[in-house]
């Protein structure tokens, strides 16, 4: 019951991890029409919030909390009712990048097909890779 995208970036793990951390650089990427977050809110420690809100979307922000953090290696965090993971291993002069959506049940998981989570993110990942491109 989950949705796993993965992608090979040409950059370090750490790079990648404050790209997903700091609340100036995912504000930049995250919304998967290439606009500007109009809220980003990240306490990145454990139990602390994660709110990111896309513009026009103000009535459904992806909000949740943190789970674990281990720099440069994972984030795990739950939003929307399912358990969210970020990894990056590297392997020489780039880092594959593992994103999973745990979903709770299977009907949840149709749900989120259905709303579009799976291809949204992967152009949020494209967002990512451009930006990581712009801003080295």
């Amino acid at each position: 019951n989950a949705l796993v995208l993965k992608r090979t970036i040409a950059t370090t793990p750490e790079r990648l991890f404050d790209a997903w951390t700091k609340p100036e650089q995912i504000s930049k990427w995250w919304d998967p029409s290439g606009r500007e977050l109009v809220e980003c809110i990240i306490e990145l420690k454990q139990g602390g919030i994660l709110r990111l809100v896309n513009a026009g979307q103000e009535d459904h922000p992806f909000e949740g909390h943190y789970r674990e953090i281990v720099r440069p290696e994972k984030i795990i965090f739950d939003a929307m009712g399912a358990e969210g993971s970020v990894l990056f291993i590297k392997d020489g002069d780039k880092t594959h990048l593992n994103v999973t959506i745990k979903c709770s049940s299977k009907e949840q998981l149709e749900q989120f097909v259905l709303r579009g989570i799976g291809t949204g993110t992967a152009l949020s990942i494209d967002n990512l890779e451009e930006f990581l491109k712009n801003n080295s």
